[in-house]
């Protein structure tokens, strides 16, 4: 299991990953991609909403390294294929 421990003195990484977790969809998401990959477009059939929200919300959780993506052939192009990339957060504040 992939975990992300920090500390009091990171401040800047705790605030990155609070805000990315605040939102419910991205909540969601990452809570779906915990069970399976999905590409952007299942994601977005799956939370009832457009690509264009769901690929935003996916670049914030990139942004706080809690998804990986790749990318893959697809019918119509290139498909992003997106995975948790942790299991557990722990925040320490001392």
């Amino acid at each position: 299991m992939k975990e992300i421990k920090l500390l009091d003195h990171q401040k800047e990484e705790i605030i990155t990953v609070a805000k990315a977790i605040s939102s419910n969809t991205r909540f969601m998401i990452l809570k779906i991609l915990a069970d399976e990959e999905l590409d952007i477009s299942r994601l977005a059939d799956r939370l009832e909403q457009t690509e264009a929200n769901v690929s935003a919300q996916v670049k914030q959780l990139e942004k706080a390294n809690l998804i990986a993506s790749r990318y893959e052939p697809g019918e119509h192009g290139v498909r992003k294929i997106c995975r948790t990339a942790i299991k557990r957060i722990s925040i320490q504040i001392t």
